[in-house]
């Protein structure tokens, strides 16, 4: 479970977590957490694009865009808000936390949103950027590999299709190395003739690498 960052200011957080229904039923409250929402969702355009080009140097510019398009969407920003658990812990009204509103994507999102927008406010860009970095490329390390995984495999699936109506089988055929540091390596098959092999250290990785090695033996890659 990830943490909100230490605010100095903790009204500012309040502000952040304070969603315009709940203002509306509390009148002591001068202000919600739109604007705030603002200026974070301007932060993360900047910094995600910023973290991206830094980290992945040999990535054009057309896949940096959807790449990091993938990282600010409403249902990503929404996990990252899950983990924090601000589900629990906006301010919102009783009709809107009785229609879902601590499980609504939209209101995690922004809400996820106007904390980041706080924290610059609150502590600085640096502080910022330090608090997203881990969370952002941890991410960004799963859908690059995602993307990778599912593309050699979809391609080695495609050409056996246009061949003949068998699909390709992977199998793990032997791992090693310590719980912490395994190091998997799996087949891949059609009709038990082996077309490739590959390593990787989780199964999926493997059967990537599998695919991977069965393109390129084809010819494919």
């Amino acid at each position: 479970m990830l943490e909100i960052p230490h605010f100095h200011n903790s009204s500012l957080l309040h502000q952040a977590l304070t969603h315009r229904s709940y203002m509306n039923e509390h009148p002591e409250e001068t202000e919600n957490n739109e604007r705030l929402e603002f200026l974070g969702d301007a932060l993360l355009g900047f910094l995600v694009g910023s973290l991206l080009y830094e980290y992945y140097p040999q990535m054009d510019e057309g896949k940096l865009t959807k790449l990091r398009s993938a990282l600010v969407d409403e249902q990503q920003l929404a996990k990252f808000a899950k983990k924090l658990n601000l589900g629990r812990r906006m301010l919102l009204g009783k009709g809107t936390k009785l229609g879902g509103g601590c499980n609504n994507l939209n209101l995690l999102s922004s809400t996820f949103e106007a904390v980041l927008g706080a924290y610059y406010l609150d502590s600085g860009f640096e502080a910022v950027r330090d608090f997203l970095k881990p969370i952002f490329l941890e991410a960004a390390k799963h859908i690059v590999d995602f993307q990778s995984n599912k593309n050699h495999k979809s391609m080695l699936q495609e050409w056996f299709l246009s061949k003949s109506t068998e699909l390709p089988e992977y199998e793990i055929v032997s791992e090693s190395g310590a719980d912490h540091d395994k190091e998997f390596t799996a087949k891949v098959c059609i009709k038990d003739k082996e077309y490739g092999r590959g390593k990787g250290h989780s199964k999926k990785e493997a059967e990537k690498r599998a695919a991977e090695n069965a393109l390129k033996k084809l010819g494919l890659l």
